[in-house]
């Protein structure tokens, strides 16, 4: 295992960390630079700023029956100190000074030292003159392809003591939460199997807004309280903290009752506390979940989307506003089950969460490169992402302070993402069948997000072509991963249409009306307006799409649409290289003073807002065309070969040109410092930091008057994908340096390391990240051939971590021998891919440590094993 010092944030690098702890499509609360718990999105909705109450962990400490010390488990708070600009409540706000809530006036540590390694958190804190050391551990489980234990909605904390003294001391270890639901409200403590836990509990006016919370712990010496005591002005936290330092623990309080007053209010924060008694120099440790449970979800936001209203008629309105239940809520019954399972189960969730973490942060690549990786699987936990009822995976890009940012699994963002799909491929299936089901039209034009509940109208606007042909290479990325040829069957006439939609004459789009295999019509895109004229962006994600197509054809005899893409991707791919590539880069071919493009659209309308073609994208000043390429160079110019690339499809575009541009790319993309760069768009970075910005136009190019939107910001995913598409082609330094330009700016002092932004946080594109492990280790994989390896882009030796074929593990190769050591379930494998000259210096293999027959290696060495791999293939070399 690698030293983990290099994830090590201090002093001011705490400022802006919430590191998100909660299950997949669960919501998650947030652990805060300096251990406090920020961020509360628990509410099936997001929640940034949000606090619950008073809720958090005390520590107090007690020699010979009375108490020496008592501390919040929080480290300084980071300043300003004025108080928030965002809440206009009297006794809160700017000018009253920091929340009451962060506890910033209770005795707490001088600072705090995080380490973060998603997806586990440790939290020393930091004092002299605490009688003992302090540190914690928290996580919600995540084990690569068990999407049930890592979808618990929980929080899982471990705290560790050190006796530094020469005197016994009992630390009393205290979790206090408030009961954050609305009307008929309990907090219950009950004891079961050796776990102590409170529920608080509601029933708001609305079933939605019902829900419990748990606090529980099973360890031994415990006291509680169901409720803080209960009054005007700051008696609850006055009152408590002269409990929390009673030497003799917390004693149990009824539901108090007063007549209110300044600040008055119900008393309804519970605590629940643990004696640890240490003698000197010994280290003890207590467990503790904060579990929830808000089992309905429906729709709170707006039924008619912006620019489309009075789209749906009444009864699809009435449709989606029905609730529908979380996928959680079909697994456990309350807050209560999932604290009572994460504790019995706590080594069985804590072990494998910590062995994946410790093989991917163990992976021979740069530490900036690891960050990169790991820090957006934190998406995952998101409060951008949810699981409906039935378990299908969904997300929005993003999230707003309270809001989702963009809905609906938008594919033209979650292409981009690649994460998920190796390791929780069941999740990222069950977002293709949703697509081929719901967002289908009959002509083959696919909506390009999912509008819930599931069964609710169709998005009302074009498709866009990034997104269609996306989805199109990520079936193929899905069956490669998982081999089912049953679920490729169930969604492949979709495929088909959504395919054949680009030459289809009532495609209003007219994409590619002659089968030329180059798109030339009016192209939505993520970039969220029209491309015109044939480009690379998008005619390359067209082609690798085709390439994918014909492949899977192929194998479900589909011969006849096999023998069509191959044609139509063969004529577009000489196109492609012979007319889009302008000697140095690859850009758009289009004349931006030609009216007629704009023409030839304007029946179906410019923009969501019901602009003519003309009004959106006419400049007269300029008399051009807007929004275009010109001769820029994108970041995105042969994103359709960063795909290829990845799922094993080959080559799109010609290896040689490929490099040029992508040379071009980084010469005149890259900017070492912002201070003299302008950006009228939204700022991702700035001062001296640097990045790769969206578009650039080289010395003697045609820039359009008013260019494609975002051209000049620097976008992660973008940016992630782009580098990882350098690695690919060779350019290993180039690549890694535009990573480190990225993590750099996410370094806990400017911005948060768990949550990287775009158009709001938690920003789904980041996860593209995960694909610089994928290109570093050069990871071959196909389920249904039972073949797997690794063609790296460094040097031997080397480790890699992987997840694919169901299963996941790590892969070494040292100077004498190759393992390939299986960590989750067993793995199906007969054939392995490694460089030429490793293969031609294999001597022996043995599988789970019986000797294996080699009967191959033509590109790899394949085996006659038939059966299943447990614990390791090793070749002796």
């Amino acid at each position: 295992m690698r030293d983990l010092s290099r994830f090590l944030y201090t002093d001011e690098h705490t400022r802006t960390i919430s590191f998100p702890l909660g299950g997949l499509g669960t919501g998650s609360i947030g652990l805060a630079g300096n251990g406090a718990l920020v961020d509360w999105e628990i509410f099936n909705r997001p929640g940034k700023g949000r606090h619950n109450g008073f809720s958090h962990f005390a520590i107090t400490a007690i020699k010979s029956g009375a108490t020496v010390d008592a501390r919040v488990l929080h480290g300084d708070l980071q300043p300003p100190y004025e108080g928030s600009l965002g809440s206009t409540a009297f006794y809160s706000g700017f000018g009253w000074g920091p929340y009451r809530e962060a506890l910033a006036g209770l005795p707490h540590f001088t600072a705090t030292r995080f380490t973060g390694t998603y997806p586990i958190a440790g939290v020393d804190f930091v004092d002299d003159d605490f009688p003992g050391r302090v540190s914690m551990e928290a996580l919600n489980p995540f084990i690569p392809h068990d999407d049930r234990s890592s979808g618990m909605p929980a929080a899982m904390f471990e705290y560790a003591v050190t006796n530094t003294t020469d005197e016994e001391v009992v630390y009393q270890l205290t979790l206090a939460a408030t009961n954050p639901f609305a009307g008929s409200r309990v907090n219950r403590y009950e004891q079961r199997g050796g776990v102590h836990r409170i529920e608080l509990t509601g029933d708001g006016a609305e079933e939605v807004e019902s829900g419990d919370l748990c606090i529980a712990t099973d360890a031994e010496d415990v006291s509680y309280q169901e409720h803080w005591h209960g009054g005007a002005w700051f008696d609850e936290l006055e009152v408590y903290w002269r409990d929390v330092t009673d030497p003799a623990g917390l004693k149990n309080r009824p539901l108090p009752r007063y007549n209110g007053g300044i600040g008055g209010g119900t008393a309804m924060t519970a605590a629940l506390a643990c004696r640890l008694r240490c003698p000197p120099g010994r280290t003890r440790r207590a467990r503790f979940v904060l579990a929830w449970y808000v089992p309905l979800c429906r729709r709170f936001w707006d039924r008619q989307p912006v620019g489309f209203e009075e789209r749906f008629t009444p009864e699809e309105e009435r449709f989606m506003a029905q609730p529908w239940r979380n996928w959680y809520a079909t697994v456990w019954d309350s807050a209560a089950a999932v604290a009572q399972e994460a504790l019995m189960r706590w080594d069985a969730l804590y072990a494998p969460t910590r062995a994946f973490r410790d093989a991917l942060f163990s992976s021979s690549i740069p530490p900036h490169a690891v960050d990169a990786i790991a820090g957006p699987l934190s998406v995952l936990k998101s409060a951008t992402v949810l699981r409906v009822e039935d378990g299908s995976f969904y997300g929005w890009e993003g999230t707003g302070t309270d809001v989702g940012s963009c809905e609906g699994s938008c594919t033209h963002v979650w292409s981009y993402a690649q994460a998920l799909a190796f390791l929780f491929p069941r999740l990222e299936r069950s977002m293709r069948t949703v697509e081929y089901t719901y967002n289908l039209n009959p002509d083959g034009a696919m909506a390009f997000r999912t509008m819930l509940p599931l069964g609710s109208p169709r998005w009302p606007f074009r498709p866009c072509v990034d997104g269609q042909f996306g989805t199109v290479l990520r079936v193929y990325r899905e069956w490669k991963i998982s081999g089912d040829e049953r679920w490729l069957r169930s969604i492949w006439q979709g495929v088909r249409v959504s395919i054949s939609f680009a030459w289809n004459p009532d495609n209003g789009e007219a994409w590619d009306p002659e089968a030329t295999g180059v798109i030339t019509g009016r192209q939505h895109h993520t970039l969220d307006m029209e491309l015109f004229g044939a480009n690379s962006w998008l005619t390359g994600m067209y082609l690798a799409a085709l390439k994918a197509a014909a492949e899977m054809a192929d194998v479900l005899e589909d011969d006849a649409f096999a023998e069509r893409c191959r044609a139509v991707y063969t004529r577009g791919r000489e196109r492609l290289n012979r007319e889009l590539f302008n000697g140095r880069y690859y850009c758009q071919r289009l004349d931006l003073e030609d009216t007629r493009v704009l023409a030839r659209f304007d029946q179906g309308g410019g923009d969501m807002f019901g602009n003519s073609m003309y009004d959106t994208y006419w400049d007269a000043e300029y008399g051009q065309i807007k929004y275009q390429l010109g001769d820029g160079i994108s970041i995105d110019h042969a994103l359709g070969q960063w795909h290829a690339g990845l799922y094993g499809l080959g080559d799109v575009f010609d290896p040689e040109q490929l490099t040029s541009s992508l040379k071009a790319l980084y010469e005149h993309n890259v900017k070492r410092t912002m201070r003299r760069y302008a950006n009228p768009c939204r700022v991702f970075s700035l001062n001296d930091e640097d990045g790769l910005v969206m578009c650039a136009w080289p010395e003697g190019a045609v820039r359009p008057g008013i260019p494609i939107p975002y051209a000049q910001e620097t976008m992660t995913g973008f940016e992630y994908a782009a580098a990882s598409l350098m690695i690919q082609s060779g350019m290993v330094d180039e690549g890694l340096r535009i990573v480190a330009a990225v993590r750099d700016r996410y370094d806990g002092r400017k911005r948060n390391p768990w949550n990287e932004i775009e158009c709001g946080s938690n920003y789904a594109r980041a996860t593209a990240s995960y694909s610089i492990l994928l290109s570093l280790s050069g990871f071959v994989f196909d389920a249904a051939a039972k073949t797997m390896g690794f063609l790296p882009r460094i040097e031997a030796p080397w480790r890699f971590f992987w997840s694919a074929l169901g299963s996941w593990g790590t892969a070494e190769l040292t100077v004498d021998r190759f393992e390939l050591c299986v960590e989750g379930d067993p793995l199906r494998i007969s054939a392995v891919v490694l460089p030429s000259e490793v293969i031609g210096r294999v001597a022996s293999a043995s599988v789970d440590g019986e000797r294996l027959d080699i009967e191959g290696r033509e590109g790899a060495v394949t085996f006659g094993h038939a059966g299943l791999v447990h614990e390791c293939i090793v070749f002796h070399l």
